[in-house]
């Protein structure tokens, strides 16, 4: 299940994923059920978000916050740049029961196929004025940048 993209920003703090898709455990299983461990470290703010079919998300990049984000259900076509790159964005495909890794400083956006239902675990509390604070929003989606960028045949 391990896709990984090696191509990260080398600012990044030492002790964050330098990867979007991000390795999980193996889950316990007893005849209870199963629990299944996603993140070992101290997160600021724990969110629920649901995403109705063929509906975007992010369009923006974060200053300090960095957040990992889990699926539920559904499926994402994420993509992502470094901030004031002109390259083509990275696109990862992220299916029900992956956790995947966004650093600050790195755009990003999330665009919904179907209804999907994920987490997201971040290192900044919330609320909307210290989220507002923190993030840029970009003035064109990656999404777009990306299509278009593969019709006229760009490589990765």
């Amino acid at each position: 299940m391990v896709k990984l993209h090696l191509a990260r920003s080398m600012y990044m703090d030492q002790n964050l994923p330098k990867t979007t898709l991000i390795p999980i455990d193996n889950p316990f299983v007893d005849p209870r059920g199963v629990i299944q461990n996603l993140l070992h470290r101290p997160v600021g703010s724990v969110v629920h978000i649901t995403s109705y079919a063929e509906s975007t998300r992010a369009s923006h990049w974060h200053r300090t916050d960095w957040h990992y984000c889990y699926v539920l259900s559904g499926h994402i076509d994420y993509y992502e740049r470094e901030v004031d790159s002109i390259n083509r964005p990275r696109y990862t495909s992220i299916c029900q029961g992956e956790l995947f890794f966004t650093p600050p400083k790195m755009e990003h956006e999330m665009y919904f196929p179907v209804r999907t239902s994920f987490l997201t675990l971040a290192n900044l509390h919330r609320e909307p004025a210290n989220y507002e604070a923190d993030l840029v929003r970009l003035p064109r989606k990656l999404r777009d940048i990306y299509l278009e960028a593969v019709r006229v045949g760009d490589d990765p």
